[in-house]
């Protein structure tokens, strides 16, 4: 049986063909099969797979990989599913970070110019400006300084800001006052006007939003979560928005998605509502990306750099 890469967790036939066909144009030197088209055969002989959002019982089905693709920046499904050793490469794509510190202006934008503000005045019909506040006179912190933390911070001091960013480890970004470590935390918090979360989900940053660390925010701020819905406690931001303490929270992730019907997010005055589309893959990019990890690959006999699985990412 030639050896197939698998394909693994598309959401439906369009995005499976989609997905399949800009593979292809990248990589037509390779035969990439959807997982629910593999015989037995195949799904032995199998070394590679390319995942979105998979299913791991579907990955684990695959008994000979060497290592797994992911199309996603974010791998938290993947991490620690399989009883071996198992490589698993994130997507780290300069077009990915680039549309996310795109996502990332907007919205401080959004907050620095009250717009939340202007449209709760529309729906009440008042006519009312609010005094305009520079973005250097705006602090923008970052939670999180990974490649798309940096991305993020270069578009905003290109626009004035001042930023400031968090780690678990030591990071140097040129023109931010970088801090790390849980110590650190409260005092970068303290210092926001607008709070990005750009961290993936590991067990240490579940919930690491909560009460305490919002209380932890300079009053009247702004929150944005671009990362995972996990890190931050609903609950907890509620209460925040509810209190005052907390002015607006723009929410492009969630504990469960699509957001359901019943969520009080959804009509909750504090709150705007993204359906996930800060980040989006795009399809040419990560295939070159893809594309280039196989040859190397091919030519080496060794997979990429995996995640650090101790760590999550």
């Amino acid at each position: 049986m030639p050896e197939v890469i698998a394909l693994i967790g598309c959401k439906g036939p369009t995005q499976e063909t989609d997905y399949l066909a800009v593979l292809a144009a990248a990589m037509p030197e390779e035969r990439i099969v959807p997982f629910r088209l593999m015989d037995d055969g195949a799904r032995d002989a199998a070394r590679v797979a390319i995942v979105a959002n998979p299913d791991p019982a579907e990955v684990a089905a695959l008994p000979n990989l060497v290592w797994v693709q992911s199309l996603w920046a974010g791998v938290e499904r993947l991490v620690n599913a399989f009883d071996r050793p198992l490589p698993i490469v994130r997507l780290v794509d300069r077009e990915m970070a680039r549309t996310m510190a795109e996502a990332v202006l907007a919205w401080t934008y959004y907050i620095q110019r009250d717009m939340p503000a202007y449209a709760r005045q529309q729906r009440a019909g008042v006519w009312r400006p609010h005094p305009y506040r520079k973005p250097s006179d705006t602090t923008v912190g970052l939670l999180g300084l990974g490649a798309l933390g940096i991305a993020a911070a270069e578009r905003l001091l290109g626009a004035g800001f001042r930023v400031t960013g968090w780690s678990r480890s030591p990071k140097a970004v040129p023109g931010i006052e970088a801090m790390h470590g849980v110590a650190a935390l409260p005092i970068m918090l303290g210092r926001c006007d607008i709070l990005v979360c750009l961290i993936p989900l590991t067990p240490e940053t579940r919930g690491l939003i909560d009460a305490e660390r919002l209380a932890a925010l300079k009053p009247g701020a702004a929150l944005i979560n671009f990362a995972r819905g996990p890190i931050v406690a609903t609950d907890d931001l509620i209460a925040a928005l509810d209190s005052g303490h907390l002015a607006h929270a723009v929410l492009d992730v969630f504990e469960v998605e699509p957001l359901p019907a019943e969520s009080p997010l959804w009509s909750h005055p504090g709150v705007t509502v993204l359906p996930h589309i800060s980040g989006p893959t795009d399809m040419p990019s990560a295939a070159a990306t893809v594309a280039a990890n196989l040859r190397e690959f091919r030519r080496t006999g060794e997979p990429p750099q995996g995640i650090d699985k101790a760590r999550g990412y």
